[in-house]
């Protein structure tokens, strides 16, 4: 199939308030501005050298979202675009986060990471730290970020319940999160998984190969 039949097929799966982010990591600027033709204006990006290449070369009205694990040293290369890091697991980060925006006069967003696989593989902070961290932005450090929700990766696994006590654990957070402060967005589900996601409570699904194909590591 091609990318556009992709992309319809994809999009007419998902409900009006589930935001889709088109993942274009690995995939040259043409696909993206073929997605970006179809009306998608959400994409993410792994890594901030892949990001910063692209952003110069694409029309400015894109949102993109950093969704990969991002090293504080690196967030000064994309503190002046970047519309959300999704991918904060860490108070070291999201201070370097905040320091990087201020010195650009603006606001990040961002989404906190949390740990809910079974994978050692992944990373994403503990349950406890992500209330902690969301703690004291509501108490007013972190000045020029935005925290507008959760993210999370399930397990790597054929076991369907696995994944959606996974995805469960992180709409149980978000939910009580949100409790004290209005929270925009639960990312969770890719390629494989976003039906579960969606049926779990996610309203953002990150998509990347089901649109643009298999990924090419070559490069």
């Amino acid at each position: 199939m091609s990318i556009q039949e992709n992309y319809n097929r994809i999009k007419n799966q998902l409900p009006s308030d589930v935001e889709l982010v088109a993942v274009s990591k690995t995939h040259p600027v043409s696909a993206i501005r073929e997605v970006y033709d179809l009306g998608q204006r959400v994409f993410g990006e792994n890594k901030v050298q892949e990001v910063t290449e692209k952003y110069p070369l694409l029309p400015k009205d894109i949102q993109w979202h950093l969704i990969g694990h991002l090293q504080t040293n690196k967030v000064k290369y994309i503190a002046g675009f970047i519309d959300t890091i999704q991918s904060v697991d860490s108070e070291k980060l999201i201070r370097e986060i905040n320091k990087e925006a201020a010195k650009h006069n603006r606001k990040i967003k961002v989404l906190l990471q949390v740990k809910i696989a079974e994978e050692e593989s992944k990373f994403g902070l503990e349950i406890s730290e992500a209330k902690d961290l969301f703690e004291k932005y509501l108490s007013g450090e972190y000045q020029n970020i935005e925290i507008t929700g959760l993210m999370g990766m399930a397990t790597f696994t054929e076991d369907q319940e696995q994944i959606k006590k996974e995805f469960l654990t992180l709409k149980n957070l978000f939910d009580e999160l949100n409790k004290f402060k209005k929270l925009e967005t639960l990312s969770m589900g890719m390629s494989d998984d976003f039906p579960v996601a969606i049926e779990c409570g996610a309203n953002s699904i990150r998509v990347g190969s089901a649109i643009f194909g298999r990924r090419d590591y070559s490069q």
